[in-house]
């Protein structure tokens, strides 16, 4: 169907799987890691690089629950970044996506990083190694 709508649109190109992103405004202590707009930059930077294009919206309001500290609620105001892309590309930059995925959820210091694959949501959980 998508090339239905492509020759509909005259469009010259359509992508089908759409990857999110959440950078974080806090970390797992909810403080401010102060960094956030440089995060957005590097997430915007990688998936450009590697799909051809993202978009980050303005900061939301989130919340996720930190069961391995008992519970605890950490409150959030995230940039959330869309990417469209197709399976083929995800699967050669998956590893990329992760890496800094990775390197996000170490340097700011959080208890898990999340983010969603053509309607499927992922977490990886620290500590962020490397390799699982």
């Amino acid at each position: 169907m998508s090339a239905s709508w492509t020759k509909r649109f005259a469009a010259t190109k359509s992508e089908t799987a759409l990857l999110v992103l959440f950078i974080p405004s806090v970390d797992r202590e909810q403080r401010s890691f102060g960094k956030q707009r440089y995060w957005v930059k590097e997430a915007l930077r990688t998936l450009g690089e590697y799909f051809d294009g993202a978009t980050a919206f303005p900061r939301g309001l989130g919340v996720w629950k930190d069961r391995e500290r008992g519970g605890t609620l950490i409150w959030d105001t995230p940039v959330i970044v869309h990417c469209y892309t197709n399976e083929e590309s995800a699967v050669r930059h998956a590893p990329d996506v992760v890496g800094f995925l990775r390197r996000l959820g170490h340097e700011t210091n959080q208890g898990a990083v999340g983010f969603v694959f053509q309607n499927e949501y992922f977490e990886l959980r620290a500590p962020f190694k490397k390799k699982e």
